[in-house]
């Protein structure tokens, strides 16, 4: 069985309720095994393992937060050319842009040789303050609707053969 990997960071839920919507979208394709690992739990092994990869991450002062970047850290160099044109996409919660985290996963993604199967989900929250930065996040319906049909879609696409 094939295995869609989603590697996340979340520390005010919104990255968090964006992974889980998509992974149930995912578990409705009962030829892929959906494994959901915060970034910290994930080894090399687990990026070698898999078919094809989710990276979900919140936006932190215009990057991808530190999590994230300790994951990538850890296992760039193991699964260096070992996954080469595999299929991933990102996720990416974020105050107001989310542009610089998602160009930040791609430059990474483009040095394993991955394949992007679609446009960074960007869901922009609106935190402008300490405080609403800070805050939990509850990300809208909508969102969490387009998060679902994209993880049915990449796991359909992993089944068929087409990524």
């Amino acid at each position: 069985m094939k295995t869609l990997l989603i590697v996340f960071h979340s520390t005010t839920g919104g990255t968090r309720q964006m992974v889980e919507a998509l992974a149930a979208g995912a578990k409705r394709e009962p030829a892929v095994e959906t494994r959901l690992l915060a970034a910290p739990a994930t080894q090399a092994s687990d990026v070698l393992d898999a078919a094809g990869y989710v990276f979900a991450t919140p936006e932190n002062l215009a990057a991808i937060s530190g999590l994230m970047k300790d994951f990538f850290d850890r296992c760039y160099y193991p699964a260096l050319d070992r996954i080469n044109g595999r299929p991933y996409l990102s996720l990416i919660c974020a105050g107001s842009d989310g542009s610089n985290a998602a160009r930040q996963i791609s430059r990474i993604a483009t040095g394993w040789r991955l394949r992007e199967i679609a446009d960074p989900l960007i869901v922009c929250t609106r935190a402008q303050t300490p405080e609403a930065i800070l805050a939990p996040k509850s990300i809208e319906a909508a969102d969490l609707a387009r998060c679902r049909e994209l993880g049915m879609q990449f796991a359909t696409g992993i089944a068929l053969g087409i990524y």
